[in-house]
């Protein structure tokens, strides 16, 4: 019997896929929750592409491996769709959020899928409208907590706050907040 949510992010290197998945794992572990996040990627460079993953569960996690059938699936670069199988060992159930500005029925339809639930947001928009830089992740943290119900934004956005507040000045940390309330109110289902 399953226990966790397993969440699959696919990203580039320079995106900030990997920080998504630790503010995840730390918004969780505030909540109560048990959880984990790790990274897989190959040469650390800019562009290339790499996965992160998490845990969250309300029962302690006694697996240690790579999430191989994810509940959520999180595409930080939708260019990734082209090149990499985003829905590898996904089911009908699983959720797929998308960075993009296509409406999800495109990228259903793109991806041919069927039973998937499928949002899209803009997140590389939002960031560059508020955070002046195409970094996606906070943005799809933000449509992320919308979707999943893993987290409350209220919760996100503390941590948020505390987890960039020591590496950033106060309004890089206020811009990021907005991106993440922007992209909560602006994701898109199919």
């Amino acid at each position: 019997m399953k226990t966790a949510t397993e969440v699959r992010w696919h990203g580039r290197g320079g995106q900030g896929t990997v920080t998504a998945a630790k503010v995840l794992a730390e918004t969780a572990l505030s909540s109560g929750k048990y959880v984990q996040a790790f990274p897989e990627y190959g040469p650390e460079r800019m562009g290339a592409p790499l996965r992160a993953y998490n845990r969250v569960s309300s029962a302690p996690i006694s697996i240690h491996c790579q999430v191989t059938n994810p509940d959520i699936v999180v595409v930080v670069d939708s260019t990734l769709l082209q090149t990499v199988n985003v829905l590898e060992g996904t089911n009908e159930d699983v959720i797929l959020v998308v960075n993009t500005p296509e409406s999800p029925q495109a990228i259903k339809e793109q991806l041919t899928l069927d039973k998937q639930r499928v949002f899209t947001v803009n997140a590389s928009k939002i960031a560059l409208e508020n955070i002046g830089k195409p970094m996606p992740n906070t943005p799809m943290l933000g449509a992320l907590a919308k979707v999943s119900g893993l987290i409350s934004l209220d919760d996100l956005l503390k941590d948020v706050k505390k987890s960039f507040g020591k590496k950033f000045a106060e309004n890089v940390i206020n811009n990021n907040l907005n991106a993440v309330r922007q992209a909560y109110e602006q994701v898109n289902a199919a």
